[in-house]
């Protein structure tokens, strides 16, 4: 049985899995938020954004833009933060 991942090794790859969601916008929603805010984050904060990783965009965006009610497990200061949305840098 492997070991199990690094901290660094896990955030690494929540990184990709951040900017590699299938779509341009949720890679700057998702992938934004991941760089703006993951050299905060302890055990507990990141396992909540590996979990997020694991629901579909449409459902992370329309809570993230408050058009759907949070699922209760992601509600929350994180979720606030992702719903203040200026983490998002849209290259021109």
């Amino acid at each position: 049985m492997p070991d199990a991942l690094t901290f660094e090794a896990r955030l690494a790859r929540a990184k990709f899995r951040a900017w590699h969601r299938g779509t341009r916008e949720a890679d700057y929603m998702i992938g934004g938020y991941f760089d703006r805010y993951h050299s905060e984050w302890d055990e507990v904060a990141l396992r909540w954004f590996e979990d997020l990783l694991d629901e579909d965009d449409v459902d992370v965006m329309a809570w993230a833009m408050k058009t759907a009610p949070v699922a209760e497990r992601f509600a929350g200061s994180m979720m606030e933060r992702m719903q203040q949305l200026d983490y998002v840098d849209i290259p021109r």
